[in-house]
């Protein structure tokens, strides 16, 4: 069973979050295991401050690295306590590595992770030195704080862990799973507002209907996102 803890400011919102539908479900079956951790119960002053001025100057403020650090390592502690290894550390930062399936797909293996939020300016970039094992960045934008790309995380690992899902297919056949779009899907009723669920897919034949949905797939990566097209038809060799 895999461990999500988050370390953050808010970390009410988070588990709010958590607790809720797919994975709410999942942790109340126990398949999965998350847990939210406060950094400004790791101060060492009395007005729980966790942020200073920058060195160098500049405007806003800057997460003091002490707080974070026995934050996590109180994490670590309660992990091992456990009986579970040492999370992996992720910090979320704006300077990370961008994400994408094939990150969540790589950290869905891990056993434990530890996801740690930053806020105002950043951190200090000591803590992230000292203890972290990589940065994520969820997009090329900036966050207030890194509460909604840890959950983007948190959320996108999860879900690929077992019984998570009611089927393997329910993620395998998505976007991105195999560096193409997904295809297009409908529902009752059958015509919408004069727009007709395509012929196709009311026939019951499904080779007909793999064959259009992969077609789908193709054409709707090739004009929506020419980046990944490209990826695609160079790593099978496609012209």
């Amino acid at each position: 069973m895999m461990r999500i803890d988050i370390a953050t400011l808010f970390p009410d919102v988070c588990q709010a979050y958590m607790n809720e539908s797919i994975l709410g479900r999942a942790a109340r079956k126990g398949l999965i295991e998350t847990h939210c951790h406060q950094i400004r119960d790791y101060t060492l002053n009395k007005q729980k401050q966790v942020d200073d001025y920058p060195y160098g100057g500049g405007c806003g403020m800057v997460m003091n690295a002490q707080p974070i650090y026995d934050c996590c390592r109180a994490i670590i502690r309660q992990n091992w306590l456990y009986g579970r290894p040492r999370p992996h550390i992720v910090f979320m930062t704006a300077a990370g590595a961008r994400y994408d399936e094939g990150h969540a797909r790589r950290l869905a293996t891990y056993d434990n992770l530890l996801l740690v939020c930053g806020h105002y300016e950043g951190m200090d970039e000591r803590v992230i030195q000292e203890i972290g094992d990589e940065e994520i960045s969820i997009g090329d934008y900036v966050l207030t704080g890194g509460e909604l790309a840890a959950l983007v995380v948190a959320d996108s690992v999860l879900r690929l862990q077992p019984g998570v899902l009611a089927e393997p297919q329910g993620y395998q056949e998505e976007s991105h799973w195999n560096g193409l779009l997904e295809y297009p899907q409908y529902t009752r009723p059958e015509v919408w507002q004069g727009r007709a669920v395509p012929p196709v897919l009311l026939t019951g034949h499904h080779a007909n209907i793999e064959k259009w949905r992969a077609q789908q797939s193709l054409e709707r990566t090739r004009t929506r996102r020419p980046d990944l097209y490209a990826a695609w038809q160079a790593k099978n060799n496609k012209t």
